[in-house]
This record gives structure tokens, sequence and C-alpha cells, in this order.
């Protein structure tokens, strides 16, 4: 189990993330959501130890994470919200290196690169340089090297950005698979209709604090809204999108 204890970060002394509690047991999917500035991309940084936190615990099976990090993220899967990959090598390459960064047997890592690159229909361009790489292309080999070592834990931050119709009903798919398998899955997202699809239960961040933390169904049920997007404009206190609108077309009129 993924355990986050009254996790906090400040920047100049200004709080981004303030006491954040969650936890993610095997075979769940938490939605991590929150408008532009919550905090949601600081607290992803924290999990995977790009950011360090000013107080608060991780714990992974009970264990706090700062004792063993690469122990801790070997076991973890990460796919970015940007594709920040290495341009000079081919998508192959790039599969190679992080495989062996996580130590895994090479007969192995072959095995299991070749089929990733088959399935995601990269096989054809396995040798081209990413930086030939369409952005869907690339998100897909972001996809596979987040799966190749068969982590515990998958840390998705906008999984779906880039990819086309097909491949994101591919990924919907094989994110409820997992979690029927017993993953632990974080997901951090925009796009509220697949997370009202995919998850288990949903945390809503507004200016780095939680204010909600529940399953779907029960916050609808409790701020007598018809959808996750209703539930998440009334604890974020996201202005009227139809006012907007009209302000907008009022002044190209103007």
């Amino acid at each position: 189990m993924l355990e986050v204890r009254q996790l906090v970060k400040r920047y100049n002394r200004i709080p981004v993330v303030s006491g954040v509690d969650f936890s993610i047991r095997p075979g769940e999917i938490l939605g991590y959501l929150g408008p532009n500035g919550a905090g949601k991309s600081t607290t992803v940084k924290m999990l995977i130890g790009l950011v360090e936190p000013t107080s608060g615990e991780i714990l992974f099976h009970g264990d706090n994470v700062r004792g063993d990090w690469p122990g801790f993220l070997r076991r973890v899967g990460y796919v970015p919200e940007e594709a920040h990959l290495y341009s000079h090598l081919s998508g192959r390459e790039y599969l190679q290196l992080t495989g062996r960064l996580r130590g895994m047997e090479r007969g192995m890592l072959d095995r299991r690169m070749d089929a990733m690159l088959r399935l995601l229909g990269l096989w054809e361009d396995r040798h081209s340089l990413i930086s030939s790489y369409s952005k869907g292309m690339r998100q897909k080999i972001l996809l596979a090297s987040a799966l190749l070592h068969d982590p515990d834990l998958l840390i998705l931050d906008e999984p779906f950005s880039g990819l086309d119709v097909n491949m994101s009903m591919v990924l919907r798919t094989l994110i409820r698979t997992l979690a029927g398998q017993g993953k632990m899955i974080f997901y951090s997202s925009h796009v509220l209709e697949v997370v009202e699809k995919v998850c288990s239960s949903v945390v809503i961040l507004r200016k780095g604090v939680v204010v909600a933390h529940d399953n779907v169904a029960r916050l609808r049920e409790i701020l007598v809204e018809e959808s996750l997007e209703g539930v998440f404009a009334q604890l974020t206190e996201q202005e009227d999108p139809q006012r907007v609108v009209d302000d907008i077309v009022e002044v190209m009129h103007s």
C-alpha cells in the first residue's frame, strides 16, 4: 500500500501543497484532480523523488521511501506529463536504457521490449531516433518504459496526452486490467470524463489543499451533482463556463 501523510511543500515559505493525505491499496485506482496551480504536479514530483517535501511522509508497504529511494523506484512505473526523452536515442535504445537502469536481466528485457514495441505499433520505427517521433509515439515509449519492469505502483500524469482514440481505449482497458491484477495506480489528470470511468476514488485539490476524497458516486450524491465535472466545478469554485463564453463572444463583437 502507498500512504501519503501530511505532505507539505513550500517554496519561499509559500505553500504549494498543504497537508495532503491519501492511500492507495493494491487493486485501487486513485484519481488526482485539481485546476492548474492546485499542486498536482508538485505532488507527483515528490512521489517520484524529483522534489524534496518540506514535511510529511511517503510510505510504501509501511516503510518510509526515503530510507531506500532506489528500491522504491524499482517498483514504480512513471508516465510524466511532458515527454522529456533522450532525442538522440532510438525508441529501442531508450527502452534498453531504462530497463538496464532498473536492473532487468538482459534476456527478459529484450523479450519484453520487443513485444511492447510490436504491440504499441512502434516496431517499424524501433531504430528511428526519438527526435523523429510524433507526440503520440513518444507517449507510447513512455508507457512502454513504465510497464517493462512489471511495477507494483503506476504513477500516471496525463497519460492520454497525444494518444489517438484507439490507443486511448487500449490504455483505459489496460489501467482497469492492471488494477484487477492488484497494481496500485495513481492517476493525475484534467480529463474528468476518463477519471470518472476508470477511478475507484478521487482526491480533489484546491490551492494545495484536499477538498474532497471519496468515490465518485458518493461525491455526486453528497453534492447533488450529476457528473464528476459538476462536483469538480463546485469544490474548486470554477467560474461558470457559459458566463466566460458569453464574455469572450461579447469582446469579439465589441
